[in-house]
């Protein structure tokens, strides 16, 4: 099976090689890593302390594993905590996250680079988060006596309708996890009817609810405040996490809006750091002043009402989000599947999304049911709500505070994470013991 797969693996490279060089040199992306993900050739870790390997996809899954470290290091102090990751986001990201931890690219799921990872790693414990389910990487694992946990455990429809139709191929793979700690009891009926162990599968929340952040008044929002000279006259409508054309429509909205409502500010943040360049110019060309955030070093003086803000660095959003009165969160207007909406829900902001949020159906389904958001299905709902949210500030801050109780509410979820985690893990190493390791 190792073998096919391995085939398997470098006939689908070879297929799409062609478009990875074109994006390469035309976009900068996957550029970089390349020895750790074909050779395996990730850092060698010293000592012989326990070691817990956990695996974040991008962006999104490293800012979910914030609380898991910060968790996981306060309750096993002698644990070596590793980090990977599979894109150049994620990478520029975690290791900002993660100055004092050992971050890398993930291996490809060819063998002989997992298996050098894992000589190198030596891990205990490999932490996948929602669902990266790779056969060798998981194969390999279990073969070198290290559990396989999937936290927050998720399995959209889709995907499962996917694994469905090669299920005799990914079975034993599904029954060599160790644990799947699922968001909810739909996604954990799937990954049973895929093969995991009944005893294996436990419902634990979702870690989402857990990382939204509720302190508007927090340091890091205050700073980010203060940078923007955003003040309390004013209503920020912030766009985030957008993709094609979501950026453009919200530009034309605000055109349209300005002079009707001068108290309504724009902030700009795209899910893709490739793109800034392309939005700054939409920006610019929509008749509109650009400030880009990456030159914001030092408070601005003020924040001119035909000024749009483009957040263009990586991994602020969630703090962003603090200063947000109006949120629409992207990738929901096109193919995506949507964003995570709890960010500026934990805030209190006014949230709105478009029609396609299939990646975060449960969590939409909450908002929806306690009049906690608004589904806007184009351009002329978007504009409406947010009409709606300036001409109607009570109806607005009501519908945030109903969001951020929600999200409160469901917080906790990292308590029965780390709970669970930790049971299969090796025992702990005195203080005489970590010190000779």
């Amino acid at each position: 099976m190792t073998y096919l797969l391995n085939i398997a693996y470098l006939l689908a490279a070879v297929a799409i090689s062609p478009i990875l060089v074109w994006r390469s040199l035309r976009t900068g992306k996957y550029r970089a890593g390349w020895s750790a993900k074909l050779l395996g050739s990730v850092p060698v870790r010293d000592g012989s302390q326990p070691c817990a390997w956990l695996h974040a996809v991008s962006v999104g899954e490293v800012n979910l594993l914030s609380n898991v470290v910060q968790r996981l290091q306060q309750s096993r102090p002698d644990m070596q905590i590793v980090i990977s990751t599979t894109t150049a986001t994620g990478m520029q990201l975690a290791r900002t996250r993660f100055p004092e931890h050992t971050v890398f690219y993930c291996p490809l799921d060819f063998s002989w680079a997992v298996r050098r990872a894992f000589r190198r790693i030596r891990p205990d414990v490999l932490v996948l988060s929602e669902l990266e389910l790779w056969p060798n990487l998981i194969a390999i694992a279990r073969q070198k006596g290290a559990e396989v946990v999937v936290i927050n455990a998720r399995l959209s429809e889709r995907s499962f309708r996917g694994y469905r139709r090669f299920a005799s191929l990914l079975r034993p793979t599904f029954r060599r996890l160790s644990l799947v700690l699922a968001q909810d009891e739909t996604y954990a009926r799937r990954f049973l009817q895929m093969g995991v162990d009944h005893s294996r599968v436990r419902v634990t929340g979702s870690i989402k609810f857990d990382g939204a952040r509720t302190d508007r008044h927090a340091p890091e929002v205050v700073a980010l405040r203060k940078l923007s000279a955003a003040c309390k006259e004013q209503i920020v409508w912030i766009a985030g996490s957008t993709q094609a054309p979501e950026e453009r429509i919200a530009l034309d909205i605000y055109r349209r809006l300005a002079d009707r409502f001068p108290q309504l500010r724009l902030v700009l943040v795209p899910r893709h750091p490739e793109r800034f360049k392309a939005v700054a110019d939409q920006v610019v060309g929509a008749g509109l002043k650009l400030r880009r955030r990456s030159e914001l070093q030092t408070p601005a003086e003020s924040w001119p009402g035909d000024t749009v803000l483009l957040v263009d660095t990586v991994g602020e959003l969630g703090c962003w989000w603090g200063l947000s009165d109006i949120a629409f969160v992207g990738g929901s207007m096109g193919s995506r599947g949507g964003q995570n909406m709890l960010e500026p829900a934990g805030f209190g902001a006014a949230v709105s999304f478009g029609p396609n949020t299939k990646n975060f159906r449960d969590i939409v389904a909450q908002l929806l049911a306690a009049d906690a958001a608004t589904v806007v299905r184009d351009r002329t709902a978007l504009e409406q709500f947010v009409v709606n949210c300036v001409e109607d500030p009570a109806a607005r801050r009501q519908q945030g505070r109903r969001a951020q109780v929600l999200v409160v509410g469901g917080q906790g979820a990292i308590d029965r994470t780390i709970a669970a985690v930790e049971q299969l893990l090796p025992p702990a190493l005195s203080s005489s013991s970590r010190q000779a390791a």
